[in-house]
């Protein structure tokens, strides 16, 4: 595999733009394990292995288990997800999948049973970020090292 071209080098005012926006997640507040998990669970369904890679390890770095990782895929028929958890990645994959229905009320209704309107447009915004980073990675092929 080989990488199409360095889209900093390209273009680095586009590329400080996308790092401005990921600052700004960062600095919301928003729990840094839960946004790992958003990462991840997005760059599964997008299909983004250098994403994927890179935010398992954080996620580890973090201290998040190997066990919430594995079964990250399928977090609907795992217990050790919280409630809160749970909506969010419901949301996660409603807006990466966007296309196929929206966001559904219930998913909707879901989030704001735990978080407060603030919390839930930068959880929308987390989740558009990374789904614009796996586009960016694998677009310009942008792929997972061996190690």
């Amino acid at each position: 595999m080989k990488t199409r071209f360095d889209a900093h080098a390209a273009n680095p005012e586009a590329y400080q733009t996308m790092l401005k926006l990921e600052g700004f997640i960062q600095q919301s507040g928003l729990d840094r394990k839960l946004y790992e998990l958003i990462k991840i669970r997005a760059s599964q369904i997008n299909g983004c292995a250098f994403c994927l890679n890179m935010h398992t390890i954080d996620a580890r770095k973090l201290g998040e288990t190997e066990q919430r990782l594995y079964l990250l895929g399928a977090w609907r028929e795992a217990e050790c997800y919280t409630e809160a958890e749970r909506a969010v990645l419901a949301l996660t994959e409603a807006v990466t999948r966007i296309a196929d229905g929206g966001v559904p009320q219930a998913i909707y209704d879901d989030v704001m049973r735990h978080y407060d309107e603030k919390t839930f447009f930068t959880l929308l915004m987390a989740i558009n970020t990374i789904n614009c980073w796996n586009r960016i990675a694998i677009s310009t092929g942008m792929f997972a090292k061996a190690e």
